[in-house]
């Protein structure tokens, strides 16, 4: 392999999924129909999808000296994920997500970020080298700010791309975080929280005005939007599946989309295995287990063709 195409600057959880009927109103006790562990966490999704993509992926994250973290360097080996860059820290376990599913697939996420939550800068400065050999550096909001900003004022000095998921949506998000962003994906909800409450094309057309090149707003069902600078915005359906988890396909979304985007530099290109991927999570339960090979993906875009 050569070096890393993209680095991810982010968070490994270790899920706890548990499957009920309905997801409990405020006060209300469920039992729960079934339980299973998975790896997880956004940035950790992320790049385990782009390297199915056959992408070159580099892993950043803070993992604790405990089995869990055991565990993330098991499923980075596995994906080809290069991680020598990801600390482990003693004083820190490992972070944990609990998913609640219910019969329709929706999910509801509680995370505690244990290290994810010390990443540093000194850390980032560590892998300097790495972030400037990559054409795309990949974070999300899962680990701190002062982190991902360090990382992508690397990368923009170096002109690697930087790519941000505003994901889990903050009230506000940094404004110099913001303004080292070529490309910002963000949910429907998100882009409402970070634009003042806008419908997705105000949204959209606002929040461009803020980053380097391009937006995307992901709209589930309805599919995907983008927003790119200087082009008109353009709508992306989504394909038509039968969900039994929708739990990490917003991860696989973009995971498949930077992946193609290095590859094939069009970002139209990289909308449709974004969307083929997110849809193929959808398929299967949990968030890694259920993302799709490169292979899968080009077959349900094959009709497209």
């Amino acid at each position: 392999m050569g070096p890393a195409e993209i680095v991810v600057v982010g968070s490994y959880n270790h899920d706890v999924v548990l499957s009920v009927a309905h997801l409990p109103a405020p006060g209300e006790t469920c039992l729960a129909l079934g339980r299973r562990t998975s790896p997880g966490g956004k940035g950790s999704n992320q790049a385990v999808q782009a390297a199915r993509c056959s992408a070159r992926v580099a892993m950043l994250a803070a993992i604790g000296c405990d089995p869990a973290g055991d565990e993330a360097l098991d499923v980075w080996a596995g994906a080809g994920i290069e991680a020598a860059a990801s600390p482990r820290l003693a004083d820190h376990g490992t972070g944990i997500a609990m998913i609640l599913v219910d019969a329709k697939g929706e999910n509801r996420i509680v995370v505690d970020p244990g290290a994810n939550a010390h990443l540093t800068p000194s850390h980032i400065d560590q892998a300097a080298a790495l972030i400037r050999s990559a054409k795309l550096v990949l974070a999300q909001l899962e680990t701190p700010v002062t982190a991902t900003r360090r990382a992508f004022e690397i990368a923009r000095q170096a002109g690697v791309l930087t790519a941000l998921n505003a994901a889990p949506a903050p009230d506000a998000i940094d404004a110099e975080l913001i303004a080292l962003t070529d490309i910002l994906f963000v949910n429907e909800i998100e882009a409402g929280a970070l634009a003042g409450g806008a419908d997705p094309a105000e949204a959209g057309a606002a929040l461009l005005a803020r980053v380097g090149q391009a937006v995307i707003i992901t709209l589930g069902k309805e599919g995907a939007v983008l927003f790119h600078r200087g082009q008109p915005r353009r709508a992306h359906p989504a394909h038509s599946i039968d969900a039994v988890d929708t739990t990490g396909a917003g991860d696989a979304f973009i995971g498949a989309f930077v992946a193609h985007l290095v590859k094939s530099g069009s970002f139209d290109q990289a909308m449709a295995w974004g969307l083929a991927a997110g849809a193929l999570a959808c398929t299967a339960m949990g968030a890694v287990t259920s993302f799709a090979p490169e292979n899968r993906i080009a077959g349900l875009l094959a009709p497209q063709a």
